[in-house]
């Protein structure tokens, strides 16, 4: 699959991912349902294709607790990365986690750290069958 089609999926089911999470998360604190995005991800959840891809292609043959790690730290330093632009262009991001005990500016929460490696888990088979047609990988070598 093109590059363009690849950061189209993972836009889409990032978007639809966020969609499903926040209505979980409602009906756990038996708060009526909202579905809480922002078309404002779409963007960022495609920045798997140049940020993801590459990290899962040089880690892959690492231990999954390196990998899971990697992950974590990567898509949080994407979501603060990324809330620190909103909020130079907008004024603010589309997420606010100033409450939560855990956060960094607001933008990022240090609790959410397993969700984001598991999800960066997750992602690999999504990635491997998006990028199956297109041959074996590319693998940087990784120092760890």
């Amino acid at each position: 699959m093109k590059p363009a089609a690849r950061a189209l999926t993972y836009s889409v089911v990032g978007f639809a991912a966020e969609v499903v999470v926040s209505a979980v998360h409602d009906i756990w604190r038996k708060k009526p349902v909202r579905f809480r995005t922002s078309s404002l991800m779409l963007p960022v959840y495609a920045l798997l294709l140049p940020g993801y891809e590459p990290l899962h292609d040089a880690l892959r043959d690492r231990n999954p607790v390196v990998r899971a790690s990697a992950y974590g730290v990567g898509i949080l330093a994407a979501e603060y990365a990324s809330g620190l632009v909103f909020r130079k262009v907008r004024g603010e991001a589309p997420w606010d986690y100033s409450d939560a005990r855990f956060n960094v500016d607001g933008l990022i929460r240090f609790d959410y750290f397993f969700q984001w490696a598991a999800l960066g888990m997750a992602l690999e088979p999504l990635h491997d069958r998006l990028t199956r047609a297109e041959g074996p990988p590319k693998r940087a070598p990784v120092a760890l």
